[in-house]
C-alpha cells in the first residue's frame, strides 16, 4: 500500500453516531491501522492486517462492521438511545452483540441466538457447536467475518474447528485477518479464508516508542534480592497506578502473592485453574479498582503456550491453562502503567506480549524486567529481537541503589521464611473451596447433597501463611534518606466520596469471594484472611 494523505475519522464517511463515541472515547485521530484499514473495509476490501498489540485493531473492525450494520438499518438507526460514551451504546437498538465465549451458557446463548444478533462473538469451538446445534445458521446471513489474534488460533488448538466451521459459511464474505505478527499460522488462515486481501504490513516497531513505554531492566544479584526490590518498589509506591506483574509458573503466581501479603500489598493471582467466569470477574475488578495489582504466568494472561506445544502441562507440573484462556476471556486489561516481569520472559515474544499490556494507545506506560547475572544471555537474545536494525539498547539499567534499602532485607527475609510449600498449596486449596462454594453449577447438587455442603463449609479451615501485622507498617527510619517526605508508605488512604463507598468495601473482598453468577450484588461471606 502507498502512502496516502492521512484521514481523520471525520473524513471518512461514518456515521455521526460513530463519530460522537470516537469522540467521547478520546480519539482524536485515528491510529495507523486504523487510518489504513477502515477506509479499506469500507469499500468492502477483505483485509489482511498485521499491526502491534494495542495499536487499536479491535476498533480498525468494530467501526467499519458498526458502519456496515447501520448503512444496512438506515431507517432503524432514528431510534438510537442518547449518546453515551461507548461505541455501540449509540446504536444499541439498532445493533445487537451476541457473546457465546462461556461454555457454560450454552442454553441461555441458544436463547439469544434465537433473535438473530447482528453480531455474534465467540472462540472457533463456541461458534462451531451452536453451528452443529442448528442454533445459528450463517450460509445464508453471513455478510462479515472477522478473525482477530489470528497468530494465536492454531496455538490454541482451534486449527481443525476453524476449518469445520469454513463448510458453514456462504461462498461470498468480507473478511478481516488481524493479527499481531505474520507468521506460517496466519499465511495458512489467509489461504482458508480470505479472497484477493488487501495486505496491509505497517512498518512500525512491534512496541511504542521511548516517549510512550519506558523500558527497563535491573540486575538482581540473587533471589532474594528480588524480592527485597519489589517490596520496595511497592511499599514505598515507586511504582504508581495498576500493575501487572509476570512470573513464569503458577506456583510462583501464590508465592509472590502470599509474599506481599505479609506488607499488606493486596493483590490477586489470575489462576488458570478456575473457570473463565472467575477468570473474567478477577480482572473486571482490576479494572475497577478493587486491586492495583494481578500476578499471572503468560499463559494465564496472554493464552500464549510455549512455542512450539499445543496443549498440555507447563513448567514444573503447573497445568496450562485452558485454550480458551486468552481468546476467550472476554475482557481486557484497562489502564495498566507499569509491566512488571519478575521473572524473565521465557521468550522474546512473551516479551513483547507482556509489554503489550501497557502504553496502549496514547497512554504511557513503563515495563521493568528483574534479571539475575546467569539470565544475561537471555536478556540479550530479547533485545536483539527488540533493536532491530537499531543496535542502540533497549532496555535501559534502572537507576535504584539496592544499598539504600538494605534495612528492608530482615522483614523481607521474615516474611519469605512464612510462604512455605505448604502455606502455597493450601492457599490454591483455599481458592478453589471458595470457588466450590460459590458455584452455580454445584448449586442443585448442594441442595441434593447438604450434607457435602456441610462438610465442605466445616472442614479444617486452612491458613495459608501467618501474616504478622507489624511488617505492614515502616517506621520513618527505614525509608530511605532522599525518599523522605515524598513517599508515605503508610498513608491512609483519601475518603471517598459516598458514591464510592461501596466500592471502597468491595474492594477489601476477595474477588472470588464476592463473585455472583447472574451480575447479582456483591456480597461478601467473610473477611479476608
Amino acid at each position: 500500500m502507498e502512502d496516502s494523505e492521512a484521514l481523520g475519522f471525520e473524513h471518512m464517511g461514518l456515521d455521526p453516531r460513530l463519530l460522537q463515541a470516537v469522540t467521547d472515547l478520546g480519539w482524536s485521530r485515528p491510529t495507523l491501522i486504523q487510518e489504513k484499514a477502515i477506509p479499506l473495509a469500507l469499500e468492502g476490501k477483505d483485509l489482511l492486517a498485521r499491526a502491534r498489540t494495542g495499536s487499536g485493531k479491535t476498533a480498525a473492525y468494530a467501526i467499519p462492521m458498526l458502519q456496515l450494520l447501520l448503512h444496512r438499518k438506515a431507517e432503524l438507526a432514528r431510534q438510537a438511545q442518547s449518546m453515551i460514551q461507548q461505541l455501540a451504546t449509540y446504536c444499541a437498538r439498532d445493533v445487537r452483540v451476541a457473546n457465546v465465549s462461556a461454555a457454560e451458557d450454552s442454553v441461555s446463548q441458544r436463547a439469544v441466538l434465537m433473535e438473530k444478533p447482528d453480531v455474534v462473538v465467540g472462540t472457533p469451538s463456541r461458534i462451531l457447536s451452536h453451528l452443529q446445534q442448528d442454533s445459528l445458521k450463517l450460509r445464508d446471513s453471513l455478510e462479515l467475518l472477522v478473525v482477530d489474534e489470528a497468530d494465536l488460533l492454531f496455538s490454541f488448538g482451534f486449527e481443525e474447528e476453524l476449518k469445520s466451521l469454513l463448510c458453514h459459511l456462504p461462498r461470498i464474505y468480507q473478511a478481516f485477518l488481524m493479527s499481531a505478527t505474520f507468521n506460517e499460522d496466519v499465511q495458512a488462515l489467509k489461504e482458508l479464508i480470505l479472497h484477493n486481501p488487501v495486505t496491509l504490513k505497517l512498518q512500525e516497531s512491534q512496541l511504542p516508542g521511548p516517549d510512550q513505554l519506558q523500558q527497563f531492566q535491573v540486575v538482581c544479584e540473587t533471589e532474594e534480592d528480588k524480592f527485597l526490590l519489589l517490596y520496595a518498589l511497592l511499599k514505598l509506591s515507586l511504582i504508581r497506578g495498576k500493575s501487572l506483574l509476570f512470573v513464569n509458573t503458577l506456583e510462583r503466581s501464590y508465592r509472590l502473592r502470599l509474599f506481599l501479603e505479609q506488607f499488606s500489598i493486596p493483590t490477586c493471582v489470575l489462576n488458570g485453574e478456575l473457570p473463565l467466569r472467575s477468570r473474567c470477574h478477577i480482572i473486571s475488578q482490576f479494572n475497577q479498582g478493587f486491586y492495583d495489582c494481578v500476578i499471572a504466568t503468560d499463559a494465564e494472561v496472554l493464552g500464549a503456550p510455549v512455542k512450539g506445544k499445543r496443549r498440555g502441562r507447563g513448567p514444573k507440573g503447573d497445568k496450562a491453562s485452558d485454550p480458551e484462556a486468552g481468546v476467550a476471556r472476554g475482557i481486557d486489561f484497562h489502564h495498566v502503567s507499569a509491566v512488571l516481569n519478575f521473572d524473565l520472559p521465557p521468550t522474546p515474544e512473551a516479551y513483547i506480549h507482556r509489554a503489550g499490556r501497557t502504553a496502549r494507545a496514547n497512554n504511557p506506560g513503563i515495563v521493568l524486567t528483574f534479571v539475575l547475572p546467569t539470565e544475561q544471555f537471555h536478556l540479550g537474545k530479547i533485545e536483539e529481537l527488540l533493536s532491530g536494525e537499531n543496535r542502540g539498547p533497549i532496555l535501559l539499567p534502572y537507576q535504584f541503589r539496592m544499598e539504600e534499602i538494605e534495612g528492608f532485607r530482615y522483614r523481607c527475609r521474615d516474611a519469605m521464611r512464612s510462604v512455605t510449600k505448604q502455606a502455597i498449596r493450601e492457599a490454591r486449596l483455599k481458592e478453589i473451596k471458595e470457588e466450590l462454594l460459590h458455584s452455580e453449577k454445584l448449586k442443585t447438587y448442594f441442595e441434593d447433597n447438604p450434607r457435602d455442603l456441610q462438610l465442605l463449609r466445616h472442614d479444617l479451615p486452612l491458613h495459608p501463611a501467618v501474616v504478622k501485622p507489624h511488617l505492614g507498617h515502616v517506621p520513618d527510619y527505614l525509608v530511605p534518606p532522599a525518599l523522605r517526605g515524598l513517599v508515605r508508605p503508610h498513608k491512609k488512604r483519601k475518603k471517598l466520596s459516598s458514591s464510592c463507598r461501596k466500592a471502597k468495601r468491595a474492594k477489601s473482598q476477595n474477588p472470588l469471594r464476592s463473585f455472583k453468577h447472574k451480575g447479582k450484588k456483591f456480597r461478601p461471606t467473610a473477611k479476608p484472611s
